[in-house]
């Protein structure tokens, strides 16, 4: 068993889904660089049930390393929520959120670690360039990032994911926050501190497909990025209905103006099949937003666990 005296240095949360090919090649560039760094580290694999043999493949890989560490859900919770679970149940004074599919170096976790010895509480990794991504697909996130970047109330850093390394002050503050939709970067940019950088190319997946849409990624998680840190999308659709109101004002008084004048009136089964397909869309559209933040707030007043764990393998150690 563990000593009492020895203590997790480092924690690596790993959220996996459908990743039975890429657990070894994973482990074998990780493993190397994390001993470098310290003899007291873990790895925690934070699984959805998947029908391929990735949790055969991590239970097999315990009995080789006792610093491996495997969560099981009782359901699909979903990335987001797998790696909050980890992050909250990790043991580190720090812990690293990376993907399995090594589109994310694990030679850069050196670096960022180096970071916190200088001071910072977080350091994220961004992203320089993006390969084995669609055209469509980058100018997606370009125009998220940007659109989150101009609504949110906190300054979220663009061209970053989940890759980051973060301190045990920063990993108890998470835990204070009791939200259900687990949007990291808005949670680690809301809680402060002292946080830089390291600048990298994201490679390729080295097997498989992602698990997120290959032309817009995850849209459900950008969402949450503007709808959880800001209210100014609320702001901005009651400018447009007022600028919207006004504008109908002035049309009425046109045709007014018009009927006084003894001017011909403007054709009106036209225009007012157009008006009212524009208005109506305006107004769907304005509900639809509405609705998302009355989900998002029916969803925290039911208080419900973000995850739950169906159970924890781990090897004694020696």
């Amino acid at each position: 068993m563990q000593q009492q005296s020895e203590k997790t240095i480092l924690s690596v949360i790993v959220p996996v889904y459908k990743e039975a090919q890429n657990i070894k090649p994973f482990l074998e560039r990780m493993e190397p660089i994390l001993a470098e760094i310290t003899p007291h580290y873990e790895i925690l694999f934070c699984l959805d049930p998947s029908p391929d043999q990735t949790e055969a493949v991590i239970v097999q890989e315990l009995e080789r390393n006792d610093r491996l560490k495997l969560v099981v859900f009782s359901r699909r919770f979903g990335q987001p929520a797998a790696t909050m679970a980890g992050i909250l149940m990790c043991e580190g004074e720090a812990c690293v959120v990376i993907d399995v599919d090594l589109q994310d170096p694990p030679a850069l976790i050196k670096p960022m670690f180096d970071k916190l010895a200088e001071g910072y509480e977080v350091v994220y990794a961004k992203r320089r360039s993006r390969k084995g991504e669609t055209l469509f697909k980058r100018f997606i996130s370009y125009f998220g990032y940007k659109v989150i970047s101009k609504l949110s109330e906190v300054e979220i850093p663009r061209n970053t994911g989940d890759f980051r390394i973060m301190s045990r002050r920063v990993i108890e503050s998470l835990r204070k926050l009791n939200e259900s939709h687990g949007f990291l970067r808005g949670l680690v940019a809301y809680v402060g501190f002292k946080q830089t950088y390291v600048e990298y190319d994201r490679d390729e997946r080295f097997s498989g497909q992602g698990n997120y849409n290959r032309f817009t990624g995850s849209l459900k998680i950008g969402l949450n990025g503007i709808i959880g840190f800001s209210s100014k999308p609320l702001q901005l659709m009651s400018i447009a209905g007022a600028l919207m109101a006004g504008f109908g004002f002035l049309l009425g008084f046109w045709y007014v103006l018009q009927k006084l004048l003894g001017f011909n009136l403007s054709p009106g089964l036209s225009t007012t099949i157009l008006a009212i397909t524009f208005f109506s869309g305006i107004q769907l559209l304005c509900l639809g937003l509405m609705g998302e933040y009355i989900g998002r707030i029916y969803d925290e007043v039911k208080r419900r666990p973000m995850y739950i764990v169906d159970k924890v393998i781990q090897k004694d150690k020696q």
